[in-house]
């Protein structure tokens, strides 16, 4: 019975090591970007490993009201990404001078994808 102790015991540290390291890995894809979407990606996902990491030591430290912490903590950065979400999108528009509309909506897939085509044309 001590043997599987210890091999869940590790199980989880290297679960929460290899977490850790994803977040590093995504804290630097926030600051590289390229573009403003990619950012916002890296924080959300940023956000979805540590709900993870909270998880996993609610299992481990055998503690329920670290899974409340988690629901918490995932209505937070659900909330804090439709926020940045939003405040892209009302820069975006207010530098073309646009309304929220259709036009407007067509305009920015259009440059993403030129701006897509052309990252990768550099490289």
């Amino acid at each position: 019975m001590m043997g599987i102790q210890q091999a869940y015991q590790c199980l989880f540290l290297g679960a929460v090591l290899i977490l850790a390291l994803l977040i590093i890995i995504s804290m630097i894809r926030s600051v590289l970007g390229p573009r403003v979407a990619d950012r916002i990606i890296a924080v959300n996902m940023i956000g979805t490993m540590t709900i993870m990491i909270i998880a996993i030591l609610s299992v481990y430290f055998e503690e329920n009201y670290l899974v409340d912490i988690c629901l918490i903590y995932a209505m937070i950065s659900f909330l804090g990404v439709v926020v940045l979400c939003k405040v892209y999108t009302g820069v975006y528009l207010r530098d073309k001078n646009m309304e929220a509309n259709m036009e407007a909506v067509e305009d920015n897939l259009s440059q993403q994808k030129q701006e897509v085509h052309d990252y990768y044309e550099n490289e």
